[in-house]
């Protein structure tokens, strides 16, 4: 008999159980972020709406490395940008692009943005990802670009620009700026960030050593089906968190 799937989805008593938990894994995130090198000075938020005031969402607080978040750390901004709780001041860019991204897709319930190094590198091209990989396949038909550069974001009218860009997808390509990536979870939204960071490294080094051979449009999207679920995304998360969580437990503190 198959053995049962080591995780599965939480269920909660308590809307403060939720939070607890979405916080738990917000800074899980922020640690593998440090982990994998995504941090460029004070560049970078993920986000994660509150379930109970869901205008609201929980970030990182500025200039505090990702490497040493805690859960107790994260700031709760309101949709004027206002810190609600917690100690730190807000990233006015975190603020400007999640809070037109949340706001225009209530279906999205975490969003992650750094300035990753081979995510910029691919961005400066101004192109989509090929579906050279199976990996890669998790965003055929399913990411966009966001064709412009004007500077650093501070403005929510830029915000909408790119929320606008997203659409329904689960990633965009900020030109010349780096990636974003969305989710139904936190989980989810930085898994996405993770695969895509390294299915643009993956395309950067094929297209330097050759020609492309992209998997066929039928197989990539069949490809897409089992890999770039929902489901798919938030399980691929998971030996993540229970490794670094094994490694670095104050996290959830």
């Amino acid at each position: 008999m198959a053995k049962p799937l080591p995780y599965t989805a939480a269920t909660f008593s308590s809307v403060e159980d939720e939070r607890a938990h979405i916080k738990r894994r917000l800074a899980a995130g922020f640690r593998l972020f440090a982990h994998f090198g995504f941090e460029e000075g004070v560049a970078g938020h993920i986000t994660a709406r509150d379930p109970e005031l869901t205008d609201h969402f929980w970030v990182n607080p500025f200039a505090v490395p990702f490497a040493h978040i805690r859960a107790s750390d994260l700031i709760l901004v309101n949709d004027r940008g206002e810190v609600v709780e917690g100690d730190y001041a807000v990233n006015r860019a975190a603020f400007a692009i999640h809070s037109q991204v949340h706001a225009a897709r209530p279906d999205v319930k975490a969003a992650a943005h750094s300035h990753s190094l081979y995510g910029k590198a691919f961005s400066a091209l101004g192109q989509l990802l090929e579906p050279i990989t199976q990996d890669a396949c998790a965003f055929y038909g399913d990411h966009a670009l966001f064709d412009d550069y004007t500077g650093v974001v501070l403005d929510v009218e830029e915000g909408k620009r790119i929320a606008h860009a997203l659409g329904d997808t689960k990633a965009v390509i900020l030109r010349n700026h780096g990636l974003l990536t969305v989710g139904q979870s936190v989980d989810e939204a930085v898994w996405w960030f993770i695969t895509m960071e390294r299915s643009c490294h993956a395309q950067l080094l094929a297209q330097a050593a050759g020609t492309l051979v992209p998997i066929d449009a039928h197989h990539a999207e069949i490809t897409a089906g089992q890999v770039g679920s929902h489901a798919a995304g938030w399980l691929s998360f998971q030996p993540l968190y229970e490794m670094i969580v094994r490694r670095e437990p104050d996290l959830v503190d």
